[in-house]
Formats: structure tokens, C-alpha cells, sequence
């Protein structure tokens, strides 16, 4: 950056290793869209799915349209990265050997969604480059993401939240029998997650717990994303979500409106649901909740978002039953960035515009991650 401009620059990071890359590039177009060149220099960086990061010139591309997923590919430049990433200058390396300086970074926004990015891996390269960065911390993005111990995290800070199965792969290969009969006693309808996966990557239905061969093909779809899978009962109520927005050492967290996705002609709200099948999504904000179960949803999701010592952002997502009782499924500390995505689509209506909502996120990282804090 010249000594002549003062804008902070901003560092997008996304694509990743993840199996969300897609989505990665794809939450990135939008971010960058919204942030205003007047106010801040832009650098656009992206992630190959082997690692390797470069400038990415072509983002506004990116999208699910005619039938591609966009990705990051290597053009045989890459980014090196300084461990004082705020006084010493990215710098980019040409094919040919050649350096060239791409100035300070003030802030990073990641939109690396699913592991290598929304697990704490890359905060902790943030933390180690002294760098203020949007979004959760080291901690509360590794529990956050891996649904085994944020399970275990609601249920000690007294959150209400469904019953649940740890499984890993060496249980399923040593007494695959006794993993079955834990499942089957979660109910005759059960979910099967990665432990660390978004966007539904390898979740499946299983409509009869109790048939050995269905349970075998969702772990083994499961476990091609992660060695650990959990397991849920499906809950009879209506999926309401909550985006939370907040500051780990200043304001209070605060929630939108909750929303509200109903699905059609699909049994649950699986990967192509979400980003191509939108015909059979209908998203609603707010949700259609009583005034009671609309607070005890706010209530719970920034009680969610304290426990896990969050940052910025988060998507609290719950169950609503049919007697008022509200369970919390999960909490997202990288959620869905598009205008499309929930948790900007809530705050929209909540009254944050996209663009407001992405200066915010910037303020916050700026004051929570500051080595000064």
C-alpha cells in the first residue's frame, strides 16, 4: 500500500481444501462485491484446493450458474506469506522466480468454509501473524466445527439440544455391530454428519434405523468426508434459524430476526438443495413463531454464541417443536455469505443491509483481534 493511501486493506481468503470450495469462491464474489473500494484497498486471495494461494483477479465469475462450480486453480504464481503479515508486505512469486510486493494487510476476511478454514486451522496462522481477522477465533471455530464437542459444549452450558452418537471409523471397524445397535436406539429415523463438514456434504437420511445396510452406506458416506461422524435422531419441528452478531470484548452479541427454510419435494436440505435445486427452497424471515418462541430463539442463540466464546459472527440453528420447546441443532462460526444465505438474508430483514453488515464484521475484527485488545 503507498504511503499516500490510507485505506486499510482488506485480505478476502477463500477456495480452500475443503470440499466446500465451491461454495468458498462463491461466498467470496459477494464479500467482494460489497466492499467499497473508497473505503478500502481489496485483495483478493485465493486458495487451490492443494493449498497453494494466489491473486485472483476473475472472482466476479464466480457462481453456480450454467451447470460449473467455480474453483481456484494454480497459475503458477503464489502468495508468500510473512509472520508479521502487518509490517512486512505480502509478497507474490512469478513462475519465473520474480517478487513482487502486494503491501501490508490490515484485516483478513476467510470464507474458507469446512476444515482448513472454518475449523481454527487458519485463525491460528492469523494468530501467528499478528493479524486481526473476521470471525471466530482459534477455539471457537475447532469446537464450533466439529459437532462432537459442540455438542458437548451446549449440554454443559445447559443449552437444550437433541441426543446424539459420537461414531469414528476405528469403532465401525472393529464392532461395526455394536456401532449399529448405539444408532438404532437414537430412534427409527436418524441423520448421519461428518463431525467436521458444512453445507451437508456427506449427511444422510436414514429412514430405518434398524436396517444394518442403510446405516453401513451413510457412515460410509459420511466417513469420506471426516474419520468421525455423529448421529441424530430426527426431531419432529420446524428448522429456525438465528443469525448473532457481536463482539467477544465490547457490545453484547445481538440477534436477527429467526428465519425460517422450508424444503419441497426433497427429504431434507441436502448440498444441491442448498446451492442448485432452488426451486425447492423457500426461505422466510421472520419466521412464523410465536412471540414467546421468537425470543427463547434469539435467547438461546447469543447464549450459543457466549458459550463458545465467539467473534463477529455466528448462525445458530434450532428445532422448534410443536409444543414451543426450542432444541439448538447446531451453531455455524463461518455461515453462508451469499445476499442468498441465511444468515445475511436475516439480518437484511432485520434491518443490516449486506453491505452494512460486512463493515460491521470488519469493525469488529479490527477491535477484538487487535494485538492491542
Amino acid at each position: 500500500m503507498s504511503s499516500d493511501d490510507s485505506r486499510p486493506t482488506v485480505a478476502v481468503l477463500f477456495g480452500g481444501r475443503s470440499s466446500e470450495h465451491a461454495v468458498s469462491c462463491v461466498t467470496a464474489a459477494s464479500v467482494l462485491a460489497a466492499l467499497d473500494p473508497e473505503r478500502y484497498r481489496v485483495l483478493p486471495i485465493g486458495m487451490t484446493r492443494e493449498g497453494v494461494c494466489r491473486v485472483v483477479e476473475d472472482w466476479a465469475s464466480f457462481g453456480f450458474s450454467g451447470g460449473t462450480l467455480p474453483e481456484v486453480v494454480d497459475d503458477g504464481t503464489e502468495i508468500v506469506f510473512p509472520l508479521d503479515v502487518r509490517r512486512t508486505p505480502l509478497r507474490r512469486v512469478s513462475a519465473d522466480g520474480s517478487l513482487e510486493s502486494l503491501g501490508v494487510v490490515d484485516v483478513f476476511f476467510p470464507v474458507l468454509h469446512g476444515p482448513f478454514g472454518e475449523d481454527g486451522t487458519v485463525q491460528g496462522v492469523f494468530e501467528l501473524m499478528d493479524v486481526p481477522y473476521v470471525g471466530c477465533g482459534v477455539l471457537a471455530s475447532a469446537v464450533g466445527m466439529d459437532k462432537r464437542f459442540m455438542k458437548t459444549v451446549l449440554t454443559a452450558a445447559g443449552i437444550p439440544t437433541s441426543a446424539w452418537e459420537a461414531v469414528t471409523v476405528r469403532q465401525v471397524q472393529q464392532d461395526p455391530a455394536a456401532v449399529r445397535e448405539r444408532i438404532a436406539a437414537l430412534g427409527p429415523v436418524v441423520f448421519v454428519k461428518p463431525a467436521n463438514a458444512g453445507s451437508s456434504m456427506g449427511v444422510s437420511r436414514v429412514g430405518d434405523s434398524a436396517d444394518a445396510e442403510a446405516v453401513d452406506l451413510a457412515l460410509k458416506s459420511a466417513l469420506m468426508h471426516d474419520t468421525a461422524v455423529i448421529v441424530e435422531p430426527a426431531v419432529e419441528g420446524r428448522e429456525v434459524e438465528c443469525g448473532v452478531l457481536g463482539s467477544r470484548f465490547h457490545e453484547a452479541p445481538r440477534a436477527s430476526l429467526p428465519g425460517e427454510i422450508a424444503v419441497s419435494g426433497v427429504e431434507f436440505y441436502d448440498f444441491e438443495t442448498k446451492y442448485l435445486n432452488p426451486d425447492a427452497v423457500a426461505l422466510s424471515c421472520p419466521a412464523d413463531l410465536d412471540r414467546a418462541a421468537t425470543a427463547r430463539v434469539q435467547e438461546l442463540a447469543c447464549a450459543a454464541f457466549e458459550a463458545f466464546d465467539c467473534s463477529g459472527l455466528a448462525r445458530v440453528d434450532t428445532f422448534v417443536t410443536p409444543d414451543g420447546e426450542v432444541l439448538v441443532n447446531e451453531i455455524n462460526t463461518l455461515p453462508g455469505f451469499t445476499p442468498s444465505s441465511m444468515y445475511p438474508f436475516m439480518w437484511e430483514r432485520s434491518g443490516v443491509r449486506y453491505e452494512e453488515l460486512v463493515d460491521t464484521l470488519i469493525d469488529i475484527a479490527l477491535r477484538d483481534h487487535s494485538p492491542a485488545v
